[in-house]
Order: C-alpha cells, then structure tokens, then sequence
C-alpha cells in the first residue's frame, strides 16, 4: 500500500444578499461569499486537495466558472463526485484535516455539522474528517471582514507497490 498527500486552498470575498455556506452549513450572518457556485470555500479546499492527492488537476478543471451548470451549485455535490473519481482511480479516503480562516461569524457551534455533512458526501465515517476554524487576529484581508479563506491537507492511499495512477 502507498500514500499520497494533498493541500487545497480556496479564498472569497464577503459580498452583501448570499447565504454564507461554509462545510454544507447555511451559517446566520449578515454577508455571504461571492463566487460562481455556493461558495463555500471549505469544501472547495477539500475538493483541491483530494484531487491534488491523486494528480488529477483542481476544481476549476473539473467545475470551470464559465460553465452555467455549475451557476450556484451545492459544492457537497460537486465533492460527492470529486470523491467518486477518487474511488475510480483505485484509491481510498484515509483522512482530510481541513482549516476554515475567519474573523466572524464564530464557527465552532458549525464544525461537528461541517465534518457530517463533508464525510457523508465522501462517504466515510466522520472521524476521518477534521474542520478547524481560526481567526487571524483582525490582520489580512479575512482580519478585515474581507472575506474567508479555507486550507485542507489530505490523505489517500492504493494498494501497490508504486505509485502509478
């Protein structure tokens, strides 16, 4: 069996008259997060970093934001799909630890559903999903109320002795 490490980033900007979705959760607050689909920068870093693990390009390869059918798309769904071309590349989902970046709302209430609705469209048990949240102490664009800005590092393996995709 071998292993293969993944990182995903992914940042947007607060903008006025959208939900705020961060790990599938339509969270209370008086901004939301601009972008093509529903913006949720969480699941979009575990998105990047699942395909990073397996070399197989980023979302915006796989979901361009010149494509209408991704206009306001539920990210879990798109990440349902990113875990299935994992599973169809031979690999398995060891583990995501993924890190949410805002100065508010608080999110830690969220994270427990963040990390049930993220294993549930990878379908793998919750323990193997880890959402933090931090703040950057008022510094940076996201310190500002900016916007949010999400990292996750993930693991994936395949059975073998190299690591020929």
């Amino acid at each position: 069996m071998y292993f293969r490490v993944g990182h995903g980033y992914d940042v947007h900007r607060y903008t006025a008259g959208r939900k705020l979705i961060l790990g599938g959760v339509d969270i209370p607050f008086d901004k939301g997060l601009e972008g093509h689909s529903d913006a949720d920068v969480v699941v979009h870093a575990v998105m990047d970093s699942l395909l990073g693990a397996a070399a197989l390009g980023d979302i915006g390869l796989h979901f361009p934001d010149s494509d209408e059918r991704y206009s306001g798309a539920d990210s879990l769904k798109l990440l349902s799909h990113v875990a299935e071309l994992i599973r169809m590349k031979g690999y398995e989902i060891v583990n995501i630890d993924a890190t949410i970046i805002a100065q508010a709302p608080k999110l830690r209430p969220y994270i427990d559903t963040m990390r049930k609705n993220i294993a549930a469209a990878m379908i793998t048990d919750i323990s193997d999903v880890s959402v933090k949240a931090t703040t950057e102490e008022r510094l940076g664009f996201t310190g500002r109320l900016e916007g949010v800005s999400a990292h996750c590092v993930s693991l994936i393996s395949k059975e073998g002795k190299d690591n020929k995709s």
